[in-house]
């Protein structure tokens, strides 16, 4: 799938104009490969480069004798770098032009253009990282809430890892004293009673899954839809959740023609806010229609919707026919504008919110004034959570790849445990516990095929 044997190059810093842009390249002649375009910015006739430390110098074409570029420019010799090869990093000016211009040099010179990820295959298949390390690579990358970071970290530094490990190290002497006694059946094999191993297997297991969800919200965030009738407030809302002025807000409605996306870090969960067009039985005219037609997918699509009505009018029709639309989707209505109520039934309201449709809890807000925020933003979380009380400490495992490997695991100890509870024989239940061991590498890579390895690091950038 990835050849170890050749030398790679990309460009790992975003394209763009920026303050640097670093080039990097790795394999047996990324070495040999820079100090063939690198010219040091001294005079000094004697100049080498000393290992993992930064150089000045210059990088020029070595047909021309152009100057490409002004850089710093470092070597890493194997195995203390990420790829546990040979790693060169050339630091240049954040231009998309000059950094094209060396790595077409580098290249030129032997370097092939390295694929998707393959600087973290590399890291991976040379033992530097197991598979979930290098998989929390790329969630640190793409981490938007410093929750998702801080579990992106725990998996990247073997927490998970470490904890498959010994969920599998209790299931391997189990298997290898079941084989014996199947390979070696006339042999006088000790007996051994290996329900404490399974006992443990299933306990770690359970305890890894118990949180899984919670983490997978972390890692991947929700989409939550805000959808009613035009000029109920929805960008109002939008805007005062998100503390800032993100959507244009006017009397008028239909202001809003197309969906807005913006991510809102809720106590650590990234909850993807889209903002739509009002829902209307009768648009007034084509643009106004597509922008319902959009809003309707983008409902369609949503983990949650954040149903918006109007507390200071009675319910309508149209509020009806929104409700049909989100059906059993996960939803909260928000009963906006009790600023607008008298105080009276602004009084009993807030004592008793009442919701005009029984399967969606209702909280009331002011979009104009921020009341009822917090209160709108501790439903979302339950909602999120299904009712569930969001613990303290970082969750394990936070993917759901590794979610269902474990799942799978699970389930084959259990039936492995119940076969051996009840005598069968070791076949049978020596089966089970083989599909176990290999779900569970499948998490660190032990097992996994080279199917999964390209899907996985697919996903990466170029360059990482």
């Amino acid at each position: 799938m990835f050849s170890l044997d050749d030398t790679i190059a990309a460009i790992s810093t975003p394209i763009g104009e920026g303050g640097i842009g670093i080039v990097r390249m790795t394999g047996p002649d990324a070495a040999s490969i820079l100090y063939r375009i690198f010219r040091p910015g001294s005079r000094s006739d004697e100049f080498e480069f000393e290992p993992r430390r930064l150089h000045y110098g210059y990088i020029i074409d070595p047909l021309t004798e152009e100057r490409i570029d002004e850089v710093l420019a470092v070597v890493m010799p194997a195995p203390r770098t990420y790829t546990r090869q040979d790693m060169v990093e050339v630091h240049g000016h954040g231009g998309i032009v000059a950094l094209r211009r060396i790595l077409t040099l580098c290249l030129r010179l032997g370097a092939r253009l390295a694929e998707p990820g393959e600087f973290t295959a590399r890291a991976f298949l040379n033992g530097r990282l197991d598979l979930a390390q290098a998989e929390a690579v790329l969630d640190i990358v793409r981490a938007r809430t410093e929750a998702s970071l801080r579990a992106a970290m725990g998996q990247l530094t073997g927490c998970l890892s470490e904890q498959v490990r010994q969920i599998r190290d209790a299931l391997l002497p189990a298997l290898a004293y079941l084989e014996a006694s199947i390979d070696f059946a006339e042999d006088e094999i000790p007996e051994r009673d290996i329900s404490q191993d399974l006992a443990l297997a299933v306990a770690g297991l359970s305890r890894l899954l118990a949180d899984a969800d919670r983490g997978i919200i972390y890692r991947q965030g929700v989409r939550a839809a805000i959808v009613g009738r035009p000029n109920v407030g929805k960008s109002s809302l939008l805007n005062r959740l998100l503390r800032t002025s993100r959507a244009i807000v006017t009397n008028i409605p239909g202001t809003t023609r197309d969906t807005l996306e913006e991510t809102l870090n809720l106590r650590g969960v990234p909850v993807v806010l889209v903002d739509t067009a009002g829902i209307q039985a009768k648009p007034q005219d084509p643009i106004e229609q597509l922008g319902i037609e959009r809003s309707r997918n983008a409902l369609a699509q949503a983990d949650l919707a954040l149903f918006v009505v109007d507390a200071s009018q009675p319910f309508s029709e149209a509020d009806r026919a929104i409700a049909a639309l989100i059906g059993k989707r996960p939803a909260i209505v928000a009963l906006n504008k009790i600023d607008l109520l008298e105080p009276e039934a602004r009084a009993r309201i807030l004592q008793t919110p009442t919701s005009p449709f029984d399967s969606f809890p209702a909280v009331p807000i002011s979009a104009l004034t921020g009341e009822g925020l917090e209160s709108l933003e501790e439903a979302i979380l339950e909602a999120v959570f299904s009712g569930r009380v969001t613990a303290s400490e970082t969750p394990m495992v936070t993917s759901p790849r590794h979610k269902e490997a474990l799942s799978r695991a699970l389930d084959h100890v259990r039936a492995a445990q119940a076969a051996y509870q009840e005598g069968v024989v070791a076949d049978l239940v020596a089966i089970d516990l083989t599909a176990a061991i290999h779900a569970l590498g499948e998490i660190t890579g032990q097992t996994a095929s080279e199917d999964l390895l390209e899907t996985i690091f697919s996903h990466f950038c170029v360059g990482k």
